[in-house]
């Protein structure tokens, strides 16, 4: 079981991400990624069409949207601030993943396929250094622990 240890300061949602259909999502037909590692290659390009314009270009959050990178500095918190949209505590990336596909974009929620919600999780874990020997996904992200 991978563990990260995250300190965890500032609250709020982990990914923002535009409608599946518009610009940002993956072409007709796109093939699903079978591995982490093609994960993160894809999940990277649906950030950046997607998620940076809040979330920023390294995923340094802003004083009204959250961090995505950077566990010394409050990123991936357990806990959202009480002012959140969140209401769940993120203990593993299945928390995260499962939450994003069911509410973001804000109002849109469902709007990307499940498998691209997971590459952009995939590129945020790996943009926090962590690296997986399978795809996550809904059954493998429980095993990947952010907070005990």
């Amino acid at each position: 079981m991978k563990t990260i240890a995250v300190i965890a300061v500032m609250g709020g949602a982990l990914l923002a991400c535009g409608g599946g259909g518009g610009p940002g999502a993956a072409a007709p037909g796109a093939p699903e990624p079978t591995t982490f590692a093609e994960q993160v290659a894809v999940g990277q390009k649906l950030y950046g069409e997607n998620c940076a314009g809040c979330h920023g270009d390294g995923g340094e959050g802003s004083a009204k949207v959250p961090r995505l990178v950077g566990l010394d500095k409050g990123a991936l918190p357990l806990d959202a601030a009480a002012s959140a949209a969140r209401k769940v505590s993120f203990k593993t990336a299945a928390d995260v993943g499962a939450w994003a596909a069911k509410n973001m974009p804000p109002n849109q929620g469902g709007s990307l396929k499940e498998w691209e919600y997971w590459a952009i999780v995939a590129f945020d874990l790996k943009a926090n250094g962590v690296t997986l020997d399978k795809k996550v996904d809904a059954a493998s992200g429980k095993d990947v622990v952010l907070h005990k």
